[in-house]
């Protein structure tokens, strides 16, 4: 077994931070405004199975080609457009399921402007956060330090 992770595999875990970060801000966020027992029991779920998930993926930071840390100096406005890309970024591979699966073609014609139209939206989205420095794409370890100050967020919500 490696003593490191391979790029490919960190690109995946940068992912899986990346969402499950977001989406546990969300969940923190949120969960005092559901009223539902049922709901909250399974809001209290996801806070900690995602809670969990986050704090066993960083351990594999530090094996990460040039990981490194990152102080927390991001504000709303970048949590909201990483949001933005997140959700646009799901609805491209939601889509391109979607499209496996339909034997209609009216609808896949719907579904295929529906892609290109996220697609679209995700470019805009990614452009927006790269334009400001908050995407640092073509930074590898810029990219998984940002990873860890979000999920250190998220964990401290």
């Amino acid at each position: 077994m490696a003593d490191h992770l391979a790029w490919h595999e960190t690109l995946e875990i940068h992912e899986l931070v990346t969402a499950q970060s977001i989406g546990l801000i969300k969940l923190k966020m949120t969960v005092s405004k559901v009223t539902d027992p049922a709901l909250s029991a399974l809001y209290a779920d996801a806070i900690n199975g995602l809670s969990e998930n986050l704090r066993e993926l960083v351990q594999f930071y530090p094996l990460a080609p040039s990981a490194g840390r990152f102080e927390d100096e991001r504000n709303d406005e970048v949590f909201y457009a990483g949001d933005l890309l997140l959700l646009f970024k799901s609805s491209v591979r939601n889509y391109a399921i979607a499209i496996t699966e339909t034997a209609t073609p009216a609808l896949r014609e719907v579904l295929k402007r529906q892609l290109n139209g996220a697609i679209d939206s995700l470019a805009k989205a990614f452009n927006y956060m790269y334009e400001r420095g908050e995407y640092p794409s073509y930074d590898l370890n810029a990219l998984l330090q940002h990873d860890l100050m979000l999920a250190q967020k998220a964990l401290s919500l």
